[in-house]
C-alpha cells in the first residue's frame, strides 16, 4: 500500500524539525475542524509508534536473542533489500534497515468509499501529498468506525488492511512483521514496490502512483527470481510465484470487468427511479459472486481473495483494487518500450508524474488505453 495514507511526511532531520512540522500539522487539522484533528493526531502518533519500534536489522541480527526464523527473514530481507538497489536502481537509503514488530497483522487499514451509484473513490485532500482515494487509520476499530459513519451517510465501504506503506523517503520506513513472514518473492515484492514510491510520485494520483509501483515490483521479482535460479528453493518459489501471478491477474480481470460494467450501468440508469437502481446494482455483484465462484473453481482449492468478498462486494471494493492496476497496461508498455532498462524508465516517469493530471492521462492513454 501504500502511499502515506495519511496525507503527511517529515524527513528524519532533527528532533526540533521534526517537533515543528508535527505542530503545523497539528495546526493545519484543528483549523479544519476536530474531526480532521481527531484523524492527523492518530496518523502522527500511529507513525511515531511505528519509528519507535524500529531497530537497526544488524542489532537484530547482532543480538544473540534473536531467534530463528527471524534471524534467516532478515538475513534474506537484507538481499533484497541490496538487490534493490544495484539491480533494480532503487534508492539507497535506511529504508528496510530496521524492523519493527508491531503486535498486530496490518501497519494500517485503509478505507475507501463511493457513492452508492458510482464506481469513482471519494477523494480526501491532504498537505504533502495530494489527493487520495482512501483514509489509513493505525487501529482497525477507528477505521471501521470510520466505515461505518461513511456507510450511514449512504456510501459504499471498503475496508482493508495494509501490511506495509510508504512516506516516500521521508521517514526511513521499517521492515515490519505484518509481512516478513511472507514467502520470499511476497517481501521483495512489497520492498521493491514501496520503495519505486520514493522515485516518482504524481501528488493527487493514486492510480498513477500504484500502478507505477506494481509495474516496479513486477520486473524486481522477475530479476530476483531469474538470479537466484539456481538456488535449492528458487524453483519452487519461481512456480509458486507465477500460479500466484495468473490468479492474481484472472482475479483482478474479473473485477475490473464489473467496475466497467457498473460504470456503464449507473450511466445509463442515471434517470431511473432509485429502487430500479439498486435491483440493477445487486443483480450485477451477484453475477460478479457466480463469476468469482466459477473462478476458483479452476485454482484447485485456493481461497486467497475470499477475505476480499467477506464483506460483500461493492463499489468501494472495485475501486480499492482498480487503484492498483488500470494504469499498469501503460506501465508495462513503457518498460518494454524502454528495452527494460530501469533508469530511463524512471526518468521517463518522473517526466509524466510533473505534468499536470490532465496531460498525464491523455499521455499514458496513448501509451496503451486503461482496461
Amino acid at each position: 500500500m501504500r502511499v502515506l495514507p495519511q496525507g503527511w511526511a517529515v524527513r528524519p532531520v532533527s528532533r526540533i524539525r521534526l517537533a515543528a512540522v508535527l505542530l503545523v500539522i497539528a495546526a493545519i487539522g484543528a483549523t479544519s475542524g476536530c474531526s480532521t484533528m481527531a484523524y492527523y493526531t492518530q496518523a502522527i502518533s500511529g507513525h511515531l509508534q511505528v519509528m519507535r519500534a524500529a531497530k537497526p536489522v544488524s542489532e537484530r541480527l547482532a543480538d544473540p536473542s534473536t531467534a530463528e526464523p527471524l534471524r534467516s527473514r532478515l538475513v534474506r530481507a537484507q538481499a533484497i533489500r541490496e538487490f534493490a538497489v544495484h539491480e533494480l536502481a532503487l534508492p539507497d537509503n535506511g529504508s528496510y534497515r530496521s524492523y519493527a514488530d508491531l503486535g498486530r497483522s496490518f501497519v494500517l487499514w485503509n478505507v475507501f468509499a463511493t457513492p452508492e451509484f458510482s464506481v469513482k473513490p471519494v477523494e480526501s485532500c491532504f498537505p504533502v501529498a495530494g489527493c487520495v482515494s482512501y483514509r489509513g487509520w493505525y487501529a482497525e476499530a477507528d477505521a471501521r468506525r470510520h466505515a461505518d459513519e461513511l456507510h450511514g451517510q449512504g456510501f459504499d465501504v471498503h475496508v482493508g488492511g495494509v501490511p506495509a506503506y510508504s512516506t516516500l523517503g521521508w521517514f526511513d520506513d521499517p521492515l515490519l512483521n505484518t509481512f516478513l513472514a511472507f514467502p520470499e518473492t511476497e517481501v521483495a515484492r512489497l520492498v521493491f514496490h514501496e520503495l519505486a514510491h520514493q522515485v516518482a510520485y504524481a501528488s493527487g494520483d493514486t492510480v498513477f502512483n500504484e500502478s507505477f509501483a506494481v509495474a516496479v515490483e513486477e520486473e524486481g521479482v522477475r530479476r530476483w527470481l531469474a538470479a537466484h535460479a539456481t538456488t535449492e528453493n528458487a524453483p519452487g518459489e519461481a512456480a509458486r510465484y507465477q500460479v500466484g501471478r495468473e490468479r492474481r491477474r484472472q482475479f483482478i480481470v474479473l473485477m475490473l470487468d464489473y467496475r466497467g460494467r457498473l460504470e456503464r450501468f449507473y450511466a445509463a440508469s442515471a434517470n431511473d427511479g432509485t429502487d430500479a437502481r439498486r435491483a440493477g446494482k445487486a443483480a450485477l455483484f451477484a453475477g460478479l459472486d457466480a463469476d468469482y465462484a466459477r473462478l476458483k473453481q479452476s485454482w484447485d482449492g485456493f481461497a486467497g481473495y475470499d477475505r476480499f468478498l467477506a464483506g460483500g462486494a461493492n463499489n468501494a471494493l472495485l475501486a480499492s483494487i482498480a487503484a492498483y492496476s488500470e494504469r499498469l497496461p501503460a506501465f508495462r508498455a513503457l518498460l518494454a518500450h524502454e528495452r527494460n532498462d530501469l533508469a530511463a524508465f524512471y526518468r521517463e516517469v518522473k517526466r509524466l508524474a510533473a505534468l499536470p493530471a490532465p496531460a498525464r492521462d491523455v499521455a499514458l492513454e496513448k501509451i496503451a488505453p486503461a482496461p
